[in-house]
């Protein structure tokens, strides 16, 4: 709605001193016919009457306002934030802040003496960042024209940026335009900030000043520095796009997969080779995708066709940016078998299950033999059978969750299993993600509303993951919750009943945390009334084989590459270590050998500097093929292979099968230890 209200001064003169001409009383003798219409239309729609001196686009913009409940008599609009509220709103959108820096710089001399101000909001219409005119921001200051404020139709009624935001159009509105008789003192221009590829609108660049200052310019000009904020961020995607493309097809270089799904970490589908149809095209956001759903719970939202055993999220620096789906081959067999004639079969032609198959959630699905982990299998039986809370206790990695999807699946009448990290989202987040909320319960919320974990967990199981994390403030909450079996959404005081079995995991030990004052001590017994301890994996005799095995057998069906064999002295090795990851670190070294090498045996060389650390056995064997006075076990493997590349005089071939690996795992272990060209050679 790109338009010239009715009201805006021809020529765009301006007074000498805005705070003195016009810029206190919108009604003064002054002001010229136009606005002095509009100022008696928006009188007569209050009393009921629709003039024709106001534009059709203008009424409807009251219209909203009014049946919002905007007071009209409002001399400012609302606070959304206040405070230290402030910053977590920077923090949530400080990628369109770091965009539009550069544009806010350039733009200060230019707005110094304007009598304007630049404001920057979000898609909620909240003011993120002010500059310009220091008169005009101390004025803009006492109608909420700053950081923090609500500019939103619903809640300030008619204004540029509100405005902008209800019709995703470019908005003039010009003094007695405005639908509050405080703001009608001022004119502003504003513009969508839409996001590259999906058009969302991320926010509003708007520019505001006492009506005198109107330019028929100012709107082109908003429209241009939108469009400029709008090209940084496409620059953002682009480099974040490539990023995330280099790191998923140096992922699926070591498959044989049939096709790769990229998404990036806002949802968008960025690229994909797989012969699947998709609800989406390229650019465009997955439904269940985005910034308000962690990476993790993707795997949830999937739409048809595409299975979670696929999914994996893309992490980098500790940061998740994205996430891919390798999509297999039909057939079983890896490029390189076939190859060979079909020599290395891979094993049999089953998909393997994913989070979804109910045959998952069974005691019999986890694999050990060792009485440590039989005798937690037994205790989860029992409790199985009784609906109490369940404190699921074990060191990171011990499969606590599979547990807890155990002891839910041995229901007879399982209902839905729900679980959720207590240590994956941020205190002011957790309360909203537990307990759900209403619409505009606090900025960021959606605008339908949302259910919370408990609701949709009603009548199965809520799984709380890291237990201890979970915020003083909010444990009381908690507790309340399981004693009455009542919830209430942020933002509403309806009373919404839950049944829900909780199972409440946790690394820490919890009797600590109530002794050091960081969890409370009723709500340690309510959630513990009956405890199961997982067993460290270092306590499993004999399990780590029988994990090896497993791991091995079904990550390489998933990737569709060949099981490898592991020799007696590489497992030697595994057994003898002490697993400070346990099961996950396990299965994570399991899976990077199978990607990491074409060797249909795995070589000691392969294994992680950690892992033969720990091995005097191994330390013995390696340290036999180098030189006295050799330091750290690392330093034997470097001196280890350049010796072989100094015998073999270059020859990597002779090199490789000297020290039993092949030529690939050689140049992967010579750029890990940077061995140079002339050791390489010498």
């Amino acid at each position: 709605m790109t338009r010239r209200l009715i009201g805006m001064p021809a020529g765009g003169g301006r007074a000498s001193d805005p705070f003195v001409a016009g810029w206190t009383r919108p009604d003064a003798s002054a002001a010229d016919h136009s606005d002095t219409d509009t100022m008696l239309a928006w009188e007569r729609f209050l009393a009921g009457e629709i003039s024709t001196a106001a534009p059709t686009e203008l009424i409807a913009s009251w219209k909203r306002s009014l049946q919002s409940g905007v007071n009209p008599t409002s001399g400012a609009a609302p606070f959304a934030v206040h405070g230290d509220a402030i910053n977590t709103l920077r923090w949530r959108h400080r990628e369109l802040l770091a965009a539009s820096d550069r544009l806010f710089t350039a733009t200060a001399d230019l707005f110094a003496d304007s009598y304007s101000i630049l404001l920057l909001t979000n898609a909620d219409g909240v003011i993120l960042k002010a500059a310009g005119d220091l008169r005009t921001l101390d004025a803009g200051e006492k109608i909420h024209l700053m950081t923090g404020g609500d500019w939103r139709e619903a809640s300030a009624g008619t204004n540029g940026i509100g405005t902008a935001l209800a019709t995703r159009q470019p908005t003039y509105v010009h003094g007695s335009e405005h639908f509050c008789e405080g703001i009608k003192a001022w004119s502003c221009a504003a513009a969508p900030i839409c996001e590259p590829g999906t058009g969302a609108v991320l926010g509003v660049l708007d520019i505001s000043g006492p009506p005198s200052t109107y330019q028929i310019n100012n709107l082109t000009l908003a429209v241009t520095a939108a469009r400029q904020i709008e090209m940084v961020l496409a620059e953002q995607v682009a480099r974040e796009h490539m990023r995330l493309l280099a790191f998923c097809l140096q992922r699926l270089s070591s498959t044989d997969a049939a096709g790769l799904i990229a998404i990036d970490r806002h949802g968008r589908l960025v690229h994909t080779t797989a012969r699947i149809a998709l609800p989406v095209n390229p650019g465009e956001r997955f439904p269940g995708m985005g910034e308000h759903f962690p990476v993790e719970d993707w795997a949830n939202h999937l739409p048809q066709g595409l299975r979670p055993e696929w999914f994996n999220p893309v992490v980098a620096d500790g940061e998740a940016i994205g996430a891919m789906l390798i999509v297999p081959q039909p057939s079983g067999l890896s490029n390189a078998s076939r190859l060979a004639g079909g020599a290395r079969r891979v094993g049999p032609q089953v998909q393997p299950r994913g989070e979804a198959d109910p045959q998952r959630n069974r005691f019999e699905q986890i694999i050990c033999q060792s009485a440590a982990m039989q005798r937690a299998i037994e205790r989860g039986r029992q409790l199985a059978r009784r609906r109490v809370p369940v404190l699921i206790e074990g060191e990171t990695g011990v499969g606590k969750e599979l547990f807890a999807r155990a002891i839910h699946g041995e229901e007879s009448d399982e209902g839905p299993f729900v679980a959720y990290n207590c240590g994956a989202a941020s205190k002011e987040l957790i309360g909203a993600e537990l307990f759900g909320h209403v619409r505009g319960a606090y900025t960021g919320a959606t605008a339908e509303g949302r259910p919370g974990r408990f609701e949709l967990a009603h009548g199965g199981t809520l799984c709380l993951d890291e237990i201890g994390e979970l915020p003083l403030e909010l444990q009381p909450v908690l507790l309340r919750v399981l004693e009455e079996g009542v919830i209430y959404r942020l933002g509403d005081t309806q009373a919404r009943r839950v049944d829900v079995r909780l199972l409440a995991m946790t690394n820490r030990n919890l009797r600590e945390e109530v002794e050091c004052g960081r969890f409370r001590a009723d709500l340690y017994y309510r959630v513990g009334v009956t405890r199961i301890r997982i067993p460290d994996l270092r306590e499993r005799d004999g399990d780590v084989d029988l994990l090896i095995d497993h791991f091995n057998r079904s990550l390489a069906l998933r990737h569709g590459v060949p099981a490898r064999q592991f020799p007696d002295i590489v497992m030697e090795v595994l057994r003898a270590y002490s697993w400070p990851g346990n099961v996950r670190e396990l299965r994570n070294v399991v899976e990077n050998l199978l990607l990491t090498s074409n060797d249909e045996r795995v070589a000691l060389v392969e294994l992680p500097p950690e892992v033969l650390d720990e091995s005097p056995t191994v330390r013995d064997t390696v340290m036999s093929n180098a030189t006295p006075g050799a330091g750290s076990l690392e330093e034997t493997e470097r001196f280890a292979i350049a010796r072989a590349l100094r015998h073999a005089q270059g020859n990597m071939a002779q090199a490789a099968r000297a020290l039993g690996v092949s030529r690939s795992t050689l140049y992967r272990k010579m750029e890990q230890y940077r061995l140079a060209v002339d050791e390489k050679r010498s």
